[in-house]
């Protein structure tokens, strides 16, 4: 089922706000069976709006808008859309008192502008919102549906896993379609294809198969469309057993499990508690850490030790240490564990020391150097690793490694 994506903002097309949206939906869009053909971004111009849905309409069979839902003179899309789709705006009861008990709940008076929210095109079903006051609008029209969405990405998602998966499954048969996600972490992409180009080269036409790189690690990622369900997954289920058998050592989870979700299990499977000890990371370790829920059964605290005196002061790292070997050193990362399992009282820590960048760097530690060390007592393992010359990427290159080293420390306890 071909689709279109069509983000409408001024904000987006000036390079204000990133366009996650998009992103977000042709990667959801994906995994239900929907071949994302083309994504635009307009302006909230209502000439261009309808220029857009008149080449839409009749030839795509999903069109989603994202963006001018919203309560501001600026915002023009819906009352396109009425017009588009031959219809008018009148007040909708149902999503007047969503909107009311959406404010109530967050102590906010209902102004004119919210109560406007209230107004949507008759010809339009109604997708209603539990986290904003826009609601969602899908229409039918020349064997295509178009579903309009609001623009705020935290509301945008929570409609679209909620309300249009649901909407869509009514008004549309989904094709046949097995995809399965396998998480590596530790080989850059040109290396992981080096080591599966046999693999790639043998594995049935019929199933596809693409590398989705970022700093937390690649997905490889394996689909295939049409024929009987149940031999796809089981020819895909065999592909990824081959797939362990090669870089096994690798791959730390399947689907939708991040580093953080699967430290979090095999701390908990372990019963072991853990602290963190942070310099160039700035505590993003311990953010990826709390990020996961329940993570205050196993995680104490983390430490944020940015200067030399603060390693000194709070994780008891000896100034000779510092001074002898700098805090980017083995033996700094080192003293900086041994002090988080003490002042933490936990059985495993990590701790970070780098160059972030783009300053700072040396010719004997240039920019992108990090320590990294996990360990236990008594048996705390310190590597050393050059990551790149970009501040933000080297942040969270640092902390998934910290955080990859650790779930395969734990393993082994």
């Amino acid at each position: 089922m071909n689709t279109k994506i069509i983000s409408i903002g001024d904000e987006i097309l000036q390079g204000q706000t990133l366009n996650t949206n998009a992103n977000f939906l042709a990667e959801r869009l994906t995994d239900l069976s929907f071949f994302v053909e083309k994504i635009v971004t307009i302006p909230d111009n209502a000439n261009i709006i309808i220029s857009e849905l008149e080449q839409s309409v009749g030839r795509y069979n999903l069109v989603i808008t994202t963006g001018g839902l919203g309560p501001t003179s600026d915002d023009r899309t819906k009352e396109v859309l009425a017009k588009f789709f031959d219809g008018q705006l009148v007040e909708n009861q149902e999503v007047l008192q969503d909107i009311k008990k959406f404010l109530s709940s967050r102590n906010m008076p209902l102004n004119e502008n919210n109560k406007t929210q209230a107004l949507v095109p008759d010809t339009a079903e109604i997708l209603r919102n539990n986290n904003g006051t826009a609601p969602g609008l899908l229409f039918k029209k020349n064997s295509t549906i178009v579903i309009a969405l609001p623009g705020v990405p935290f509301e945008m998602k929570q409609l679209f896993e909620t309300q249009v998966v649901k909407a869509l499954k009514k008004h549309l048969e989904f094709p046949t379609k097995c995809l399965k996600i396998v998480q590596t972490f530790g080989l850059v992409e040109s290396v992981l294809a080096e080591k599966l180009a046999d693999f790639e080269k043998n594995k049935p036409e019929s199933i596809k198969m693409a590398y989705l790189p970022s700093p937390e690690g690649i997905k490889i990622k394996f689909w295939a469309f049409g024929g009987f369900q149940r031999r796809l997954c089981e020819i895909i289920d065999d592909l990824v057993a081959k797939l362990y058998g090669i870089i096994g050592n690798y791959i730390y989870g399947e689907g939708d499990d991040t580093l953080e979700k699967v430290l979090a299990r095999v701390l908990t499977e372990k019963k072991l508690t853990l602290a963190t000890a942070e310099s160039c990371t700035g505590g993003h370790i311990s953010h990826k850490i709390t990020s996961v829920s329940g993570s205050s059964q196993y995680f104490k605290g983390g430490a944020v030790v940015y200067s030399n005196e603060a390693k000194i002061k709070i994780l008891n790292v000896n100034h000779e240490i510092l001074e002898k070997y700098g805090a980017v050193s083995k033996e700094t990362v080192i003293a900086m564990v041994e002090g988080a399992l003490k002042n933490f009282d936990v059985d495993v820590a990590v701790a970070v020391s780098g160059i972030a960048g783009p300053t700072g760097g040396t010719e004997e530690k240039p920019v992108g150097t990090t320590w990294i060390a996990v360990g236990k007592k008594n048996n705390i393992i310190a590597n050393v690793y050059k990551f790149g010359t970009r501040r933000d990427i080297n942040i969270r290159r640092s902390s998934a490694t910290a955080l990859f080293n650790l779930i395969k420390f734990v393993q082994k306890i």
